[in-house]
């Protein structure tokens, strides 16, 4: 009910009366008040003036299951939402939903994780009330071949999803980092699941810098959030509903070919790599080169001193910028 409230309370122009709710949700005045007790209790400004109803004042950085079943306005993410306060990784939890049969485009949120994972298992730090983690169970039709570019998929949908919702510039650091003025703002993490070599899930974990003031060390010469970048605090809701579309519309363009063919362009012109000089750190041997950007499979496209072009595969190396993070 709360979740139809907050939905109807920023739709109305100007006050909402008590008596309207009632009969929009058929429920007693005594109902609605009690949910509008409890709203404010999470952190919503809700004016209340005899004889004119309910006005939501301000929208306040609220994560609750209400809050995010307002705002998602995604076709098919979200369909399940699982929301906690606190959990030990939202991957971790969506790993567990999936196995359990939890639906496509089921939707784990939490305010704070204690466990969060970071590629090559690291620790990705996740305080409470500052940042975005959220992991979303896929259950793609396709070869595990092709599942790799999902996770340039998210990368996009970030950069979409933050742009449209703050007006922050985000750009992509191949192959999935999302970075403001060079510094990292997002983490991406990509599990599978498969059988038979056929791909029973896909685990898409997100991690968003949003209102951290400042990173310790030499974090904060390669990090950032979007508060630092924008100069005011920024409400954490309509950014996750606007990653979840921009998700569902790369994923589903992607679909139609199973590589980024279609995507490729648009991509390359939010690549923060393209055209500049990097340095792969490939097992094998480093070495610098010129990124050109992606070809049809994701792979990075860097053209080396001596003329010739490599293909670099996401998750065999990392590449770095020469003179900075990108």
């Amino acid at each position: 009910m709360k979740s139809e409230i907050l939905s109807m309370l920023r739709a109305a122009d100007g006050y909402l009366s008590g008596q309207q709710l009632c009969d929009k949700m058929g429920v007693s005045r005594t109902a609605v008040w009690k949910a509008m007790n409890e709203l404010k209790e999470e952190g919503y400004k809700i004016e209340a003036v005899r004889n004119r109803g309910y006005h939501l004042v301000e929208n306040a950085d609220v994560i609750t299951q209400a809050e995010l079943q307002s705002m998602l306005h995604s076709k098919w993410i979200g369909g399940r939402l699982e929301y906690f306060d606190e959990t030990d990784s939202t991957n971790t939890r969506a790993r567990k939903l999936a196995e359990e049969g939890a639906i496509h485009g089921t939707l784990v949120v939490a305010d704070s994780q204690w466990a969060g994972k970071g590629r090559r298992g690291r620790l990705w730090t996740s305080p409470k009330g500052v940042g975005i983690w959220m992991s979303v169970v896929l259950r793609p039709a396709i070869s595990p071949l092709h599942a790799s570019m999902l996770t340039l998929i998210a990368g996009m949908a970030v950069v979409k999803g933050v742009r449209s919702s703050t007006g922050l510039n985000a750009m992509i650091k191949w192959p999935n980092d999302a970075v403001l003025e060079g510094k990292k703002i997002c983490g991406i993490l990509t599990e599978m699941s498969t059988e038979d070599e056929c791909i029973r899930y896909v685990i898409t974990g997100i991690g968003i810098n949003v209102n951290i003031d400042e990173f310790p060390g030499e974090l904060a010469e390669t990090a950032t959030s979007l508060k630092l970048e924008k100069g005011e605090n920024i409400r954490r809701s309509p950014v996750i509903s606007a990653v979840a579309e921009a998700f569902e519309e790369y994923y589903d363009i992607f679909l139609e070919t199973c590589d980024m063919s279609i995507l490729k362009e648009e991509y390359n012109r939010e690549l923060a790599n393209t055209n500049r000089e990097v340095m792969v750190l490939d097992p094998k041997g480093q070495y610098e080169g010129t990124a050109l950007g992606i070809d049809n499979e994701g792979s990075l496209l860097v053209k080396k001193k001596d003329g010739t072009v490599a293909s670099v595969i996401s998750g065999e190396v990392s590449v770095r910028g020469i003179y900075g993070y990108v």
